[in-house]
This record gives structure tokens, sequence and C-alpha cells, in this order.
């Protein structure tokens, strides 16, 4: 196949670094309902969500303190405790990275991830330094699947949908990018995804 390919997008949460909300809260809840039930109601989706808008985690937790008083203890972990959140990194999935810029293939990065939050983490993970710009939503204050945050990454970084592979964990986030020429792939596998760049000739 002729490779008009020059760029590989990563998301980072999933991709590259396992992420749950369960990690975390796992830890402080041990009925398996009453977790899920925390999960579903009290420290919600929606409520990450306006952390990967930009939203500070400490109004992101004070919202929810609001809304359940009951809670305010647990809910304050995600404040003091938002890194256990986190799980290890995908290493297979950084291997493929490190050999993507041995290759002198053009690396972003394009997550949704709070901004205070990212903060918190940065400097913990030395791969970081192999991509060539990041795009991280809660510095942007939009999200994807929105397109404009794509725009955002192409214009910033002088790269066109055509040239770039797209690799999130998200179906709704790799239908949006595909839908403005990406070229998407749903990350299952660090295998897989090895498989999917030997074929686009950029391993």
């Amino acid at each position: 196949m002729t490779n008009t390919l020059t760029t590989v997008v990563f998301d980072l949460g999933n991709v590259l670094i396992e992420w749950d909300r369960r990690n975390l809260f796992s830890k402080l809840i041990d009925d398996p309902v009453e977790l899920d039930r925390f999960l579903d109601d009290v420290f919600t989706m929606d409520d990450n969500a306006r952390l990967d808008r930009g939203t500070p985690l400490r109004e992101v937790a004070d919202g929810a303190i609001e809304r359940h008083p009951d809670m305010a203890e647990l809910i304050s972990a995600i404040v003091d405790r938002w890194e256990e959140m986190l799980g290890p990194v995908i290493q297979g999935t950084v291997d493929i990275l490190d050999e993507l810029s041995r290759k002198g293939v053009n690396l972003l990065a394009l997550s949704n991830w709070g901004k205070d939050t990212f903060a918190l983490i940065e400097a913990n993970y030395p791969f970081f330094e192999l991509f060539d710009g990041m795009v991280i939503s809660g510095q942007e204050g939009v999200v994807k699947p929105d397109r404009e945050i794509f725009d955002i990454m192409c214009e910033r970084y002088d790269v066109t949908p055509a040239e770039c592979v797209f690799v999130d964990d998200r179906a709704a986030n790799i239908a949006a990018s595909m839908a403005l020429g990406f070229d998407g792939l749903l990350f299952d596998t660090p295998e897989l995804l090895r498989e999917q760049l030997i074929y686009r000739q950029l391993l």
C-alpha cells in the first residue's frame, strides 16, 4: 500500500496508562453493590467529564459533596488520592511509542484529561517526552469527540487528518475522528495495534 501517513496520535488513558475510578474507590468501599451505586450516582462519569473540560478538581468534588453531603469524606478522596485512579502503564503500547519515535514518526497525544489532574502526573511518565506535541482537553476547555479539539491539534502541530493515524479506546472518539478524515484505530491490545501499524508501514 502507498503510505501517506506521517503521524500517529495517541489517546493516553487506557491506551498508554490504565485508568479506572474503581482503582481508588474499591479500596474505600468494600460492598460491590455500594461501590457501583457510588460510581453511578455520587462521583459519576458526568463529574469526570467536567474535570476533562477543565473544571478544577476541588470544584468538582465540592459539587458532588453539595449533592451528597453524607458522602463528603469519600468524595474528598478524589482530591486527596486522585492519582490512585491510575493503574500501571500499558507497557506494550509504550514500547510501540518508543519504536515509532526511533523511526522518526511524528507523535502526538490527544487526551481527555483534567487540567489540574494532568499537572499532578505529567512529570511521572518519562515516555511523555517522546511526543512531538500534546493536546490535553482540560487545558483547552473542549473534549473529544468534539471536532474543535481535533482542529486545535491539527492547526497547532501543522498536520492534516489524512496523514494521521488516531488511536483511542472509545468508539465514539474513533467515529468522530474518521468522520474528519483520520485513520482511526479502536484500541484493544498492544499486540493488535502493532499489527495495524505494521500493515500501515509505520512499524
